[in-house]
């Protein structure tokens, strides 16, 4: 119980921070999911090379620094809390500063004296593409019509298809969804997270018409169904890293959830499918 309580706590802190800053958008956005993105990869870096007591303290500092800078970098150029002079400026800059993180560590790797130095370098890249690149490329909603509320209404799917999951697998489930890699996930559950998803893009659509003006009831419904299914495919996806290494929790930040990376795994598939989903209706379909 004592658990359930502190799990709950945690759970709305969580969603009113995200709300909060999703809503008011520029720098409270860039700095809140700034740090986030520091976190889950200073997370990702540490338990993928858990197997050598952790990350050298240099590359891990330098990794850190260039998921950091996508971030910002995409944050400035996309948000609108620049003047459009300044944007180009810095957003140049930190482009060419990333480039230079690449480049950067690769050369670093040839000095340092890892066991297996591939294999190091291949998860620093992962971590950039993995975590640094979603979150970065989330700010992009605040460019499309409806941008702000199409974001915080992803985050809602994402929850509820979470919840709906949950319930109905806990109830019904039967059916092994990918035992290999997650043996408490049920096709029921599946189903049951797809259906509260889609349901949520009524009460979007009927409840807020004016938030949603510039997407159908049939785009919103496509935009739960993209978000459910990438959802679970994010959160397979770090089970499977999770399997892969041993560990149970990705970290012990956040009480009752685990690490960072245990709360927005769904988050990084679901960010740029959801782009692409969106831009795709937006160009070919409205």
């Amino acid at each position: 119980m004592k658990n359930l309580i502190l799990r709950s706590i945690t759970g709305i802190i969580y969603v009113g921070l995200i709300c909060a800053v999703v809503l008011t958008g520029g720098w409270s956005y860039i700095v809140f999911f700034g740090l986030i993105a520091i976190l889950a990869l200073e997370e990702f870096y540490n338990l993928t090379n858990a197997s050598t007591g952790g990350e050298n303290m240099t590359t891990l500092i330098i990794d850190v620094a260039g998921g950091l800078i996508m971030c910002i970098g995409l944050g400035i150029v996309n948000t609108g809390v620049l003047t459009p002079f300044t944007k180009a400026v810095l957003g140049g800059t930190f482009f060419t500063i990333y480039l230079l993180y690449l480049i950067v560590r690769l050369v670093m790797q040839l000095y340092n004296q890892e066991a297996s130095p591939l294999t190091n370098l291949a998860y620093s890249y992962m971590g950039q593409m993995y975590i640094a690149l979603p979150l970065g490329l989330m700010s992009m909603f605040y460019t499309l019509p409806n941008g702000t509320h199409l974001l915080l209404a992803m985050f809602i799917m994402i929850w509820l298809n979470d919840t709906g999951a949950f319930c109905v697998g806990s109830l019904l489930g039967k059916h092994k969804l990918f035992p290999r890699i997650s043996p408490n996930k049920s096709w029921e559950g599946f189903f049951g997270g797809v259906f509260f998803a889609i349901a949520s893009a009524f009460v979007f659509k009927y409840g807020f018409p004016d938030y949603f003006n510039n997407i159908s009831l049939v785009g919103l419904c496509g935009l739960g169904a993209v978000v459910a299914g990438f959802a679970t495919w994010g959160d397979l996806v770090e089970s499977l890293i999770k399997r892969t290494l041993g560990v149970k929790d990705s970290g012990k930040l956040l009480p009752g959830h685990g690490g960072i990376l245990d709360r927005i795994d769904s988050l990084l598939l679901v960010v740029p499918a959801s782009l692409l989903y969106l831009t795709a209706l937006r160009l070919y379909f409205q």
